[in-house]
């Protein structure tokens, strides 16, 4: 993928060749839909050609003063060739349509796919902003050519070829002559192309900087507030709204420009075609009817190419924004996004996870976030199949950088992260689906019943409030929807753990939102949801790291110490002195001030 990687954004953008290709990979299926479409569309162009034909001998027969039956055939065949092109090209501009919102639904979900696999080092690179905008602005972009632009630039395109086609089987001398107006348009068309082109793009970039600053205002505002930055970022937001402003302002002086130089062109035209046509006429090579024909066929040409030039600059602009999301599209796909394997520095690795069942294998690991500091350092770690085990260690050892390589979120920077099982992965930071509690917690299992979905609340702890519930499982809960405490969030995501049923569970401080009131709760809902499946316990109350069946101490990105917690605190090591500094305060009956976090 080329492109066009902008200098604010880690999303790739796709090139016009790379687009095109996506594009026809996108038609295959649907192939037969496209050859009806566009024979369709050119058996209407044929009869919308007959009316100058048509009326040609018209004029003709009135001029000759032949017969009324004459008149009655052609006017009666003009009546039948209107009423085909109408409904012809109704029906093609239908099929068309169809053709584009088919591809336009798979272009949907391949971005979407993908999107959701993009890993999170990329997103925040590029900024939540700019997928945000791909998935929304681009997307109605392109849904808005599909819908009004491509029907409208095929119908253009084939009236244009085949009128131009006739006007010369009329007289290739008036063809000829109509030619006066191509330099005009053709010159026209490649500078509008030649500006139009990049400022279209810039346009979009800069729409997708204005959605993440936007979007960041929204995700931030507590904190832009404590900060007393809402001047700056209302300036920056200012300044980008501005950015998008000029870039639209430019684009619409350019189209302006454009369609003057069209209309100069279609006079010239015109009025070329008609000075050849008289002495045609008057020296007897050409009938009045003939010239009329060829007169209307040119004049024919000033609707299509004006639609297709007018047209083709919307679909400038959902280039712009069908490159970008072609660009998302080139991303891994989820599977490849979860297949880490670097080989080992050094040494070779003992039997793998994959030969012991849904285990998980750490060998020389690795990573860097910046490509300079280390926020692991060759880690070695087996957990069994079935074995719980708490990391713990200093904010910044790398315990969640531990989860998300895992979990697939990271690729190692080297060594091999071999984890052959299902792995499902829950954070402090939970999010409540807008929609009714069951439809949240089927996210997880779509064809749960009812009593299963009960029996995972259950488990958790969370009977009790949501049959407190107005409406139940079928309570709106999210925006818009009843409100749920921290603590009901993450029952609500452990439910949601249950229900997934994977091999290995990670709970990357899963427990630590609740604060010292539901901190019981919840521990006894992270029991219930790792139990009896491998898991990998962050533990922000040691507490957890006590009850686990092996204890991992990371620091400075390497591990420490390992073993049971009764062990390691008769070693009197790192282990022994983070209890001893986290339950100090405990004995004196309050909480830590200081909590042993990632």
């Amino acid at each position: 993928m080329t492109a066009g990687l902008s200098a604010s954004s880690a999303l790739p953008v796709a090139t016009g060749r790379e687009t095109v290709r996506a594009l026809r990979g996108l038609a295959r299926p649907h192939r037969r839909l496209a050859v009806g479409a566009g024979v369709v569309l050119v058996v209407a162009t044929l009869a919308a050609l007959a009316i100058p034909l048509l009326l040609g001998g018209v004029v003709d027969v009135v001029a000759g003063n032949r017969p009324e039956g004459d008149l009655t055939w052609l006017v009666a065949l003009l009546l039948v060739a209107a009423l085909s092109q109408g409904v012809l090209f109704g029906f093609g501009a239908w099929a068309v349509g169809r053709l584009g919102e088919l591809l336009l639904a798979d272009l949907r979900e391949e971005v979407v796919d993908r999107a959701l696999a993009v890993p999170i080092d990329v997103v925040e690179r590029a900024g939540t902003g700019d997928l945000v905008a791909r998935a929304s602005g681009d997307v109605d972009a392109v849904s808005e050519a599909v819908r009004e632009s491509v029907p409208e630039i095929v119908a253009s395109a084939l009236v244009i070829g085949l009128t131009v086609v006739g006007l010369a089987a009329l007289d290739l001398r008036l063809a000829l002559a109509g030619l006066a107006a191509l330099p005009i348009q053709v010159g026209a068309g490649l500078w509008y192309l030649r500006r139009s082109r990049p400022l279209y793009a810039a346009e979009r970039q800069a729409e997708g900087r204005r959605s993440q600053h936007l979007h960041t205002g929204v995700t931030g505002a507590a904190t832009i507030r404590a900060l007393r930055l809402q001047d700056d970022h209302v300036a920056t937001i200012t300044r980008t709204s501005q950015e998008a402003v000029d870039l639209a302002v430019s684009a619409a002086s350019v189209r302006a420009r454009f369609f003057s130089a069209l209309n100069s062109a279609e006079l010239l035209g015109l009025t070329t075609v008609l000075a050849v046509g008289y002495p045609l006429v008057q020296g007897g090579s050409l009938t009045v009817g003939g010239a009329t024909a060829g007169a209307l066929y040119f004049y024919r040409l000033f609707d299509p190419i004006g639609e297709l030039l007018f047209q083709l600059d919307a679909a400038q602009e959902a280039g712009a924004a069908l490159a970008r999301l072609v660009g998302v599209t080139s991303l891994p796909s989820p599977a490849a996004a979860g297949a880490v394997a670097v080989p080992p520095a050094a040494g070779a690795a003992p039997e793998s996870a994959a030969q012991r069942g849904a285990g998980v294998e750490l060998r020389g690991v690795s990573f860097s976030y910046d490509g300079e500091h280390r926020a692991l350092d060759d880690v070695d770690l087996v957990v069994q199949p079935g074995e719980r085990v708490a990391l713990v260690g200093p904010s910044g050892a790398g315990k969640s950088t531990v989860a998300k390589l895992v979990a697939g979120i990271h690729p190692a920077t080297a060594g091999t992260v071999d984890c052959p099982g299902a792995v499902a992965l829950v954070t402090q930071e939970v999010h409540v689906f807008s929609g009714p509690l069951a439809a949240d917690l089927r996210l997880a299992s779509p064809d749960a019943p009812d009593d299963r979905l009960r029996a995972a609340l259950d488990r958790v702890g969370a009977t009790s409030w949501v049959e407190a519930l107005p409406d139940g499982l079928d309570t709106v809960v999210g925006d818009g929807g009843h409100r749920l405490s921290p603590t009901q969030a993450q029952q609500l995501a452990l439910a949601r753990l249950l229900l997934a049923d994977p091999d290995v569970a990670i709970l990357d401080e899963a427990t630590a939102e609740a604060g010292s009131a539901g901190a019981g709760v919840l521990d006894a809902a992270a029991a219930a949801a790792v139990e009896g499946r491998t898991a990998l316990v962050i533990a922000h109350r040691l507490t957890q790291a006590a009850t686990a069946d092996r204890v991992v101490v990371l620091d400075n990105g390497r591990v420490v110490e390992e073993g049971p917690h009764a062990e390691l605190l008769t070693a009197g090591g790192v282990y022994a002195g983070l209890w001893a500094a986290w339950s100090t305060p405990r004995a004196n009956g309050s909480e830590p001030e200081t909590q042993v976090d990632a």
